[in-house]
């Protein structure tokens, strides 16, 4: 097959690459194509003559897209409607990353790929747009939901938990947010499984259970931090831009009726940690 990735150079883009191994692959970054040039992804996307494009690029800084919603919008929600034209002109393939933050978190038990969609900051409308008008553009096309991204040579939670233990005793991390930790490793792979089995729709794609920031944290400082103490405190009492949904866990039943099974979080961590140098 012969892939193009639309956001290589990204923390989830840097893993697809390795996923896809055997593969024709081309990866691109934002300096190579910028998603808000129609004609210019329509000429790299007619070049490269994929089976399949992936899109993992988007404005992914949360508190940035409610501060700069303009951008937010014309990278993640019209820039995916350009690339979803160009694959659909080109006779390509498309899979779109999309996000837990479509949902807004008043559910208690896990998000299934039909649940309404009702995001509560800038970020989820701008993908939850996205999706909405892919599905229109491309009716073959595969939307990949997943949440609480992480991995090597990436601005992720565990790197800032890890840096911020080298010179804190003590960290204060929410406890009233729940979601499903994700590994970019175990993703890409679960990515290539999907195209392999030519699958569309909507699949939520997270490592199985769940979790809270907090649990997450005290996860991660067990194992490379033990003497960092961590306090449990409240959504309300950070002030951030944006909102974030209280739960946003995604029902694996969808990946699952795939055939594809990713490992458990507290697993992928492990894996994760093992493959830093620190």
């Amino acid at each position: 097959m012969r892939i193009l990735i639309f956001g290589a150079t990204g923390m989830l883009g840097k893993d697809l690459a390795p996923a896809f191994a055997g593969h024709e692959v081309t990866g691109l970054g934002s300096r190579d194509a910028d998603l808000r040039e129609e004609h210019q992804i329509l000429r790299v996307v007619q070049g490269a003559r994929a089976d399949w494009i992936i899109l993992s690029a988007a404005y992914t800084d949360v508190d940035g897209c409610e501060t700069n919603p303009e951008r937010a919008f014309a990278i993640n929600r019209d820039g995916a409607i350009h690339v979803a034209r160009a694959a659909a002109k080109s006779g390509s393939r498309l899979i779109f990353i999309s996000s837990d933050y479509v949902f807004d978190g008043e559910k208690r038990t896990p998000y299934e790929t039909d649940d309404p969609r009702n995001p509560i900051n800038v970020y989820g409308r701008s993908k939850a747009e996205a999706e909405c008008r892919l599905l229109e553009i491309t009716s073959d096309c595969c939307i990949v939901r997943t949440s609480w991204l992480y991995g090597i040579g990436g601005k992720c939670f565990p790197d800032t938990m890890l840096r911020l233990a080298k010179t804190q005793p003590e960290l204060r991390v929410v406890n009233d947010q729940h979601g499903c930790p994700t590994y970019t490793v175990d993703l890409a792979r679960a990515i290539a499984e999907l195209t392999r089995s030519q699958t569309s729709g909507i699949v939520h794609a997270t490592n199985r259970g769940s979790c809270s920031w907090f649990e997450f944290a005290n996860a991660i400082l067990a194992v490379k931090s033990p003497q960092t103490s961590v306090l449990a405190v409240s959504t309300a009492e950070f002030s951030r831009p944006a909102k974030r949904p209280a739960y946003s866990v995604l029902s694996d039943r969808s990946i699952r009726e795939c055939g594809i099974e990713l490992p458990t979080w507290q697993d992928a961590l492990a894996s994760y940690l093992r493959q830093r140098n620190d």
